[in-house]
C-alpha cells in the first residue's frame, strides 16, 4: 500500500504534527549481500497485538491517530516492509508515538523474516533480532 493512502485517514484539524516511519528492504545485513526478503506472519496474533500497541501509543502519547502496516510475503530491495504514521497536537508526541510503535512491533509481533543472500543460503530470522 502506498504511504499517501495509509496516511490519509490520519488527517485531523487538531493535528500540528504528522510523523511517519518507513522500514525499507536494504541490500545488506550482517556483512552479507541481501537480494530479497520474505516475511511470514502469525496473522491473528499479530493483528491483535498490533491493535494493542497502537491503542497504548494513542493513550500514552496523547496521539490523535496512529496506523501501523507490516507487509508479508516476498519483498524486493527498496520495498517498504513496515510503515507507521501518527498525528498529534505537537511534534514531540508524534515522534515519541511513532518510535514506540515501531519498537514494539519489532519486539512483540510474531513476524519472521527470511533473508535471501548472494552466495550464501537463505536464513530465517526472527524480527526481534533487528531492533536497531
Amino acid at each position: 500500500m502506498h504511504p499517501a493512502v495509509l496516511s490519509h485517514p490520519l488527517a485531523h484539524l487538531a493535528a500540528g504534527a504528522f510523523v511517519s516511519f518507513e522500514g525499507w528492504v536494504r541490500n545488506h545485513n550482517a556483512g552479507k549481500t541481501v537480494l530479497a526478503l520474505e516475511y511470514e506472519v502469525y496473522t491473528t496474533l499479530a493483528l491483535k497485538e498490533g491493535e494493542r500497541i497502537v491503542a497504548t501509543a494513542i493513550e500514552r502519547f496523547d496521539l490523535l491517530g496512529a496506523i501501523a502496516y507490516h507487509r508479508y510475503g516476498t519483498l524486493q530491495l527498496g520495498d517498504i516492509a513496515v510503515w507507521v504514521g501518527t498525528t498529534a497536537a505537537h511534534r514531540r508526541q508524534a515522534f515519541a508515538g511513532t518510535a514506540y510503535i515501531i519498537d514494539e512491533i519489532k519486539c512483540r509481533l510474531p513476524i519472521w523474516k527470511k533473508e535471501y543472500y548472494a552466495g550464501a543460503p537463505a536464513t530465517w530470522v526472527y524480527c526481534r533480532e533487528h531492533r536497531h
